[in-house]
């Protein structure tokens, strides 16, 4: 069901100063099996969007919004880590995954603009804002996993984000990033869609 989605990672370019998460070594294999897991899961037809992933989350699973931390916890059960992982916990992931605990039904998706994890050249353990031009060439990824998962609403996790979607031909309304100080107004928004979602 994913594998045009896989291929379509594989197809952007990955300049110097970005990593492909997705590529054909044991890594890359490892955070495929298990986005497949994460995706091929029960899910509502709501598709967080967030900008690129980040070197101690995604980077590290290959699912967005999770870290090290996570996984050992056992939110997404499944999961593999790699034998040294790079960090074990990431801030954002901390706060995504507490308010999916209050959420009811079942759980929207994640996914970046930007499949490639983007770094400050030379220095991977960094993350940088990606280019107008890496999220233009994300967008018919985010399109394909859309249209593969049967989303129904997008939204833009964070102003950032909501702008590199537009960039990327998506509009989506957007909700606050968990980071830097962010946490409770995400967790307030996001609460609030699912609130309309089963009023509707």
């Amino acid at each position: 069901m994913f594998d045009r989605f896989f291929e379509m990672i594989r197809e952007v370019p990955a300049p110097d100063d970005a990593e492909l998460l997705f590529g054909h070594d044991d890594l890359g294999r490892l955070r495929e099996r298990n986005l497949r897991r994460y995706l091929d899961g029960p899910h509502a037809p709501i598709l967080l969007l967030g900008e690129a992933p980040g070197w101690r989350g995604m980077t590290v699973t290959g699912v967005p919004f999770t870290s090290v931390r996570e996984v050992e916890a056992g939110v997404l059960p499944g999961l593999e880590l790699p034998p040294v992982p790079q960090a074990p916990w990431e801030a954002s992931s901390r706060v995504f995954w507490e308010t999916m605990r209050q959420w009811r039904g079942p759980l929207p998706l994640s996914w970046p603009v930007y499949p490639h994890h983007p770094f400050e050249r030379g220095r991977p353990h960094t993350n940088r804002t990606p280019r107008s031009s890496e999220v233009r060439a994300g967008g018919p990824v985010a399109d394909e996993l859309i249209r593969a998962l049967g989303i129904q609403t997008v939204v833009a996790v964070g102003r950032k984000a909501q702008g590199a979607l537009a960039e990327a031909g998506i509009e989506a309304p957007a909700v606050r990033h968990p980071a830097q100080g962010g946490a409770k107004l995400f967790t307030d928004q996001l609460l609030a869609l699912n609130r309309a979602m089963l009023d509707a």
